[in-house]
């Protein structure tokens, strides 16, 4: 399963544009790669790990704006059609295995 976290924050003030970053520095370090740069991607072992990150998510909101996180299973991510310019990237493919040393 893969977890997708958009979000559009506000950063008219310092303060604004200190919240939005630490959100992003909140997604990086939980292990979410940048798609694009308001759409952050991560893959879990299934729906309670999945429920756990929104969870987390959750409580580490900024005070503005907004998030939308979205769940797709394997199937649904490998099937996303990708564009770089005017030609077509090649297709993401989900991690093998989880190798932990």
């Amino acid at each position: 399963m893969w977890i997708l976290v958009m979000f559009d924050l506000p950063v008219g003030t310092k303060a604004q544009m200190r919240a939005a970053t630490k959100f992003r520095e909140y997604l990086l370090d939980e292990g979410f790669e940048m798609s694009q740069f308001s759409i952050y991607a991560r893959f879990c072992s299934g729906k309670e790990q999945y429920e756990a990150y929104v969870r987390r998510i959750e409580s580490n909101l900024p005070e503005k704006g907004d998030v939308h996180i979205l769940g797709f299973t394997d199937r649904q991510y490998e099937n996303i059609i990708r564009f770089s310019g005017q030609r077509r990237g090649r297709q993401r493919r989900n991690p093998s295995q989880l190798a932990l040393f």
